[in-house]
């Protein structure tokens, strides 16, 4: 069974977590031919002083 796990930064739309789980969910099914009823996609929605780029974090970014 395929498991994906996704960090993204938080703010993106629950039409976009779908369209993620979508894509992901195809690429598995394509990669590595495992039934699709058996992929499984999580989204760590990870809030933006959480996560640094170079040092700072993507909150004082303005990310």
């Amino acid at each position: 069974m395929p498991f994906a796990q996704i960090f993204i930064l938080e703010g993106r739309t629950e039409e976009q977590k779908r369209a993620v789980i979508e894509k992901v969910t195809e690429a598995l099914v394509e990669a590595v031919g495992a039934p699709k009823e058996n992929v499984r996609v999580w989204i760590h929605d990870v809030p933006k002083e959480n996560w640094g780029i170079a040092g700072v974090s993507a909150k004082a970014l303005g990310r």
